[in-house]
C-alpha cells in the first residue's frame, strides 16, 4: 500500500469523490470484506459490493484474500494508498496553470503552482514506477512566525536573494547530460491563524 496515491483518470477521480466510496476507501485502510464494511458504514451488503466493483475497477482497492465458506466466496480487499490525491490532469483542460495567473503574488497564483507541483510530480512517480527507477526530489516544509509585516517583507527579500544566488551559482544551461529541475518556494499563513 502506498503512503498517497495521485488519481489523474477523470473517471477514477469521480468514482473517488462519492461520499460512500471515499467512506469506503477511508475504511480499508485494513483488509475487510464487503459484510463487514457493510456493518460499519450501515448499508446493504449489495450496495456495498456495488461501490467496490466501482473502486476496483479504477485500481482504488484490490484484493488480498479469497475465503470460501461453504459454496460462498468472500473475497477481503484493501485500498491501494492510505490517502489520495485527485491531480489536476483529471480536469483536463480545465486545469489550473500558473502561466494564466496574471496576479503572481496572489493566493490563487499559490494554488496553481501546488497543482501543477502535483500533476507534474505524479507523471515521474509514475515513469520512475513503471520504470523500476527510483525518483530523486527534495522537500523543506518548516513554519516561521514573524514579528511584524516588516519582518516579514526583509525575510522574503533575504529569501529572494540567496536563492537567486545559489540558482546562479549552479544553473548550467549548457551541462552534457544535466537535467533541469522545478524549484518552488511557497509561504502562506497557517490555516486557522489571524493575519
Amino acid at each position: 500500500m502506498f503512503d498517497v496515491a495521485v488519481i489523474e483518470d477523470p473517471a477514477a477521480a469521480e468514482v473517488s469523490l462519492d461520499p460512500v466510496r471515499a467512506r469506503l476507501l477511508a475504511e480499508l485502510a485494513e483488509p475487510s470484506s464487503a459484510t463487514m464494511l457493510a456493518a460499519r458504514v450501515g448499508l446493504a451488503r449489495q450496495k456495498v459490493n456495488y461501490h467496490l466493483r466501482a473502486l476496483e475497477a479504477h485500481g482504488l482497492v484490490r484484493p488480498v484474500e479469497e475465503r470460501r465458506w461453504g459454496g460462498l466466496v468472500e473475497r477481503r480487499l484493501i485500498a491501494s494508498a492510505s490517502s489520495y490525491v485527485v491531480s489536476p490532469a483529471a480536469l483536463g483542460e480545465a486545469a489550473n496553470d500558473p502561466a494564466r495567473a496574471s496576479d503572481r503574488l496572489s493566493a490563487r497564483y499559490l494554488i496553481a503552482l501546488a497543482a501543477r507541483v502535483v500533476r507534474e510530480v505524479a507523471e515521474l512517480v509514475r515513469r520512475s514506477t513503471e520504470q523500476a527507477k527510483q525518483l530523486a526530489t527534495l522537500s523543506i516544509d518548516t513554519e516561521v512566525r514573524f514579528r511584524s509585516p516588516a519582518e516579514r517583507a526583509a525575510f522574503s527579500h533575504e529569501l529572494t536573494t540567496a536563492i537567486t544566488t545559489l540558482v546562479a551559482r549552479y544553473h548550467d544551461e549548457s551541462a552534457p547530460g544535466g537535467r533541469a529541475h522545478r524549484l518552488v518556494v511557497v509561504a502562506h499563513p497557517l490555516p486557522g491563524e489571524a493575519g
